[in-house]
């Protein structure tokens, strides 16, 4: 990790890889005369986007810059790979622009991406899933190895995870509410954050309720789930049909 005090002058680092050219301002405008005239530094601008094609072209993880603090810059580079799938990602796929391969770094290491960004990716056949919940598409798991992490990130339909609810229910209803969270939550996508497992089982309860499957038998603040005959047996012939 390197660190050094004072503010990042371009703001962000992905308007430096972007713009490729010197910055207009500096701190002090002589020292920086003199240090061009003693070669003692890059006139082209492109020292911080060379940094990532050389760790692009070593299959590395990316700089990761830390601008938190408006007085202090902090970097890490790492020389070790963080992700053997991402390292194959990136020998399989040459075809892949810096841009290209700095989104999917951050894919890696779960950093949120723009709409525009996620379209881009989605354009190239790299990723697949709904945004915000991305992870790599299919016929890269197969070129890179990872399948297995490919189906744990997509998840199931739909229907697996209502039919789990319904076969606890009436096995051993009435159940709580953090019973049915032990039961999905390492089913549902990877890729979900804890709040966006939360949200998705309360949408799948609610419609089992609204179907009239299920019942909250309890209270709103501690619903126990129970099995409703009538509804049971109407979800049963939609399932089989």
């Amino acid at each position: 990790m390197l660190s050094n005090m004072g503010s990042f002058i371009p703001g962000d680092v992905e308007t430096v890889i972007r713009q490729d050219a010197p910055l207009e301002v500096y701190r002090n405008p002589f020292l920086a005369e003199a240090m061009v005239n003693l070669n003692m530094i890059d006139t082209q601008g492109g020292g911080i986007k060379r940094m990532f094609q050389t760790q692009m072209r070593r299959f590395f993880p990316l700089p990761d810059y830390d601008l938190s603090k408006p007085d202090r810059v902090a970097v890490i580079v790492r020389g070790e790979i963080l992700d053997e799938k991402y390292s194959n990602l990136l020998m399989k796929r040459s075809d892949l622009d810096l841009w290209q391969v700095i989104l999917l770094d951050k894919i890696q290491k779960r950093v949120p991406v723009t709409h525009e960004d996620h379209r881009r990716l989605k354009n190239a056949g790299v990723v697949e899933g709904r945004y915000p919940n991305l992870f790599i598409a299919s016929p890269v798991a197969r070129l890179t190895g990872q399948e297995a992490r490919h189906i744990l990130e997509r998840g199931f339909n739909k229907r697996y995870y209502l039919d789990l609810i319904v076969a606890l229910v009436k096995e051993h209803g009435p159940v709580s509410r953090k019973k049915i969270d032990q039961l999905l939550s390492g089913k549902l996508p990877d890729v979900m954050s804890e709040k966006q497992k939360n949200v998705k089982i309360h949408n799948l309860l609610s419609e089992l309720s609204r179907e009239q499957v299920i019942c909250n038998s309890g209270s709103r603040s501690k619903p126990l789930w129970q099995s409703t005959m009538i509804g049971n047996e109407n979800y049963q012939r939609e399932s089989k049909d």
